[in-house]
């Protein structure tokens, strides 16, 4: 229960008090547990800790919050977080040291790096990173690997010359323009076009044209796959850039954000220090926010990644497991923590949380009613949708809902909560102004994200259990349509201009691109 058996046993009082149903015994274990993992005795303090995050999923809120607290002071922290060796020449090695903080747990790990030309070593506190540089730009990171968790540092640099801009789009005429838009709308993003008996080989390239300007469309009841994108990795979160041109994919395996860009199927990768979960963008579309954290809930923060240098440009520090996070009608960044019972709330262009509202235990998103001046945020393992006063940054009430609410969407016209209920195979329509609820409404199994077209008349949810993704029309919650797509599914985005809804399949490293105007 406590570990291997060549570790160390907790105090018989520590293992008692966690057994405890008595809250503030458990809350005083929590405090005990943290105590001793942050001490000199490493195979004790290594049990500490993985009791800790055991502690950290209590159904009680104010126990799991005070071992997740607990579990953030711990963490290993690397400062700085990131390691910019500019511009030099090749061959000239390059060395910084990065200052390991945390606890002495977190100095007792393995040091890994993700380029060969990168070296790194551990001497007490400090890491040494050693770059080689070769040609062109280089992005790469070391990570820290541990009983105490895992922490990267970002490492950039250029070598020689500025490399050459790309050459500019050739100019093309108003009928090669058309004819590469109905070739773009074939092949979507393009790398594998699906028929409708099945799966062709994938296209020939074909020269891309810039997309014409986003027009409104009407939804449809039967919306079509029309092309998978191969990203790799195992995409998680996925959002679509405010002009519609660019899709980002939070790929988790590869500690990194996947940069698609729609004109030239072009994808590209931005190194991250942690393990990428949830993606946002600015609503200028200058910044792009990932939520990040490892699996044993070390690493926890917020990438925010410059578009224009496609770079880590800082981190924000969060609650243990950031989540689904969103940005607001007014640019403040929402992130929701998982483990922590409460949502945080940056203000736009700061480093710092500037309010933290307390929910319902598991908040795992937050969307917003411009017109309600309400943002909600669904409670995963209380069965209810928190509902909170974006002006005064005060929960309002919880509205209950079908079982293990796993995300939710608000229409355009900020009237309708879309709930889909993770534990219930169904979504929950909620009226955002007087909270009355309509529903369950059957979907697929596992609904595990939702989005909602751009003229709101359709919800999309993802259904993690059976591979598909469930059509709901709004107007009379009937589910119009089950759509086959990638293996384990995630989430969903939906384009500006509501042509497209974009899902990552988590189980095939693949972009489904959806045509939601398909009649």
């Amino acid at each position: 229960m406590m570990g291997e058996v060549s570790r160390r046993r907790l105090p018989v009082t520590l293992q008692i008090r966690l057994v405890s149903t008595s809250v503030p015994a458990r809350l005083r274990a929590a405090a005990e547990l943290e105590r001793l993992a942050a001490g000199v005795d490493l195979p004790l303090a290594a049990v500490a800790r993985d009791a800790l995050v055991r502690l950290a999923q209590d159904r009680v809120p104010a126990v799991g919050a005070a071992a997740t607290e607990g579990l953030g002071r711990l963490s290993p922290r690397l400062n700085p977080g990131t390691v910019d060796f500019g511009e030099v020449a090749p061959g000239a090695e390059q060395s910084a040291d990065v200052l390991v903080e945390g606890a002495l747990l977190a100095r007792a790990g393995t040091v890994t790096v993700s380029d060969a030309t990168l070296r790194a070593g551990l001497t007490g506190n400090r890491l040494r990173v050693t770059w080689t540089p070769g040609a062109g730009v280089f992005h790469g990171s070391v990570t820290l690997h541990g009983p105490g968790g895992s922490a990267s540092v970002l490492v950039t640099g250029r070598c020689g010359t500025p490399s050459e801009p790309e050459a500019p789009p050739r100019r093309v005429g108003p009928l090669v323009v058309v004819g590469a838009v109905v070739v773009l709308l074939l092949v979507g993003l393009g790398l594998v076009v699906r028929n409708r008996g099945g799966s062709a080989p994938a296209a020939a390239p074909v020269s891309a044209a810039p997309l014409l300007a986003p027009r409104r469309t009407v939804s449809s009841d039967r919306p079509e796959v029309l092309a998978t994108v191969r990203v790799g990795g195992e995409p998680e979160g996925v959002a679509v850039a405010p002009d519609g041109r660019t899709v980002y994919v939070a790929d988790q395996s590869a500690r990194a954000l996947v940069v698609v860009d729609v004109r030239t199927r072009r994808a590209t990768r931005v190194p991250l220090r942690g393990i990428a979960r949830f993606v946002a963008v600015a609503r200028d579309g200058a910044e792009v926010f990932v939520s990040m954290y490892d699996d044993d809930l070390s690493g926890s923060g917020v990438a925010v990644v410059d578009v224009a240098s496609r770079s880590v440009v800082r981190h924000l520090n969060t609650g243990v497991q950031p989540y689904d996070l969103a940005v607001a009608p007014d640019g403040r960044l929402w992130v929701p923590i998982h483990g922590g019972s409460g949502v945080e709330i940056f203000a736009a262009g700061a480093r710092r949380r500037s309010a933290r509202v307390p929910v319902l235990r598991n908040p795992h998103s937050v969307r917003f009613s411009a017109e309600r001046q309400r943002a909600f945020t669904p409670d995963h393992e209380s069965d209810a949708v928190s509902v909170i006063d974006t002006r005064t940054n005060r929960l309002i009430t919880s509205v209950k809902v079908s079982r293990a609410p796993h995300s939710l969407a608000v229409t355009p016209d900020g009237d309708t909560v879309v709930v889909a209920a993770f534990g219930a195979d169904a979504v929950n329509l909620v009226d955002a102004g007087t909270l009355a609820r309509r529903g369950p409404i059957r979907v697929g199994r596992q609904p595990q994200s939702v989005a909602v077209a751009a003229d709101g008349l359709h919800a999309y949810t993802v259904n993690e259990g059976d591979d598909t993704v469930s059509v709901v029309r709004l107007r009379d919650g009937k589910v119009t349509a089950t759509v086959a797509v990638g293996r384990s599914p995630r989430t969903v985005a939906v384009s500006p201009d509501g042509r497209f809804a974009y899902v990552s399949n988590g189980g095939e490293g693949s972009v489904s691109v959806l045509d939601l105007t398909s009649r």
